[in-house]
C-alpha cells in the first residue's frame, strides 16, 4: 500500500509541476518551486514550458536562465550555478535505467552545472557530469563526461573543440524578460 501512494504522490508532483511551468510570470513559478523546496536564488528566469522532477533536489544560482521547455531532472541532485544560461529544450538526466541490469535498474548520478556555463539548446548532459565553471556546451551536443572550466565542447559525445575567454563579468539577470 505504501509503494501505491508513493507512486500516486510522484504523480500529483508530477503533474503540479507541469501546471507550474504554463504559468505567465516567473516570480509566480519560481515561488510555487520553492514551496516544492526548490532552493532557487534572486533574478533566475525560468521560461515557460520547462519540465522539472524532484524540484526539492534543486539548487539554482543567482542570475540564471532556465529556457522555454528546458528538462531538469533533479531526482538524484542537480545544482546549476550562478550566471549560467539553460538555453530552450536543454535536457538533463541524474537518472536513467543501467542497460546491463538483468532487471532494467535505474542508475544515476547528481549533476553539477557550474558559474558563467553556457548549455546550447537542445544540448543533452547525462548523470554525473559536472560541466565546469565558463564552460560552452554546444547546440546538439550529448555530454557523457565532465567538461572543464572554460571549455567549449561539441558532438556526440561531446569533445572539445575550443577554449573560453576566462574574464567573464556578464550578469544574465539583466537580459530576464518579466512576463514570459
Amino acid at each position: 500500500m505504501a509503494n501505491r501512494y508513493q507512486k500516486l504522490k510522484g504523480s500529483c508532483i508530477y503533474i503540479f509541476c507541469g501546471m507550474i511551468s504554463l504559468l505567465p510570470f516567473h516570480t509566480l513559478r519560481i515561488g510555487l518551486l520553492k514551496l516544492l523546496k526548490a532552493k532557487i536564488d534572486r533574478k533566475v528566469g525560468l521560461y515557460r514550458g520547462f519540465e522539472v522532477r524532484s524540484p526539492w533536489k534543486m539548487n539554482i544560482g543567482h542570475d540564471t536562465i532556465i529556457g522555454h521547455k528546458a528538462l531538469l531532472d533533479a531526482r538524484m541532485g542537480l545544482s546549476i550555478g550562478s550566471n549560467v544560461n539553460l538555453s530552450n529544450e536543454v535536457m538533463i538526466w541524474t537518472l536513467h535505467h543501467d542497460y546491463n541490469s538483468p532487471d532494467f535498474a535505474q542508475a544515476g548520478a547528481p549533476v553539477m552545472i557550474e558559474d558563467y556555463a553556457w548549455v546550447c539548446s537542445r544540448a543533452i548532459i547525462l548523470p554525473g557530469v559536472t560541466i565546469g565553471k565558463g564552460a560552452v556546451v554546444a547546440a546538439g551536443a550529448v555530454v557523457t563526461r565532465n567538461v572543464a572550466p572554460y571549455t567549449v565542447v561539441g558532438g556526440t559525445p561531446a569533445k572539445k573543440i575550443a577554449d573560453r575567454n576566462p574574464d567573464l563579468v556578464y550578469n544574465l539577470g539583466e537580459h530576464i524578460l518579466p512576463i514570459i
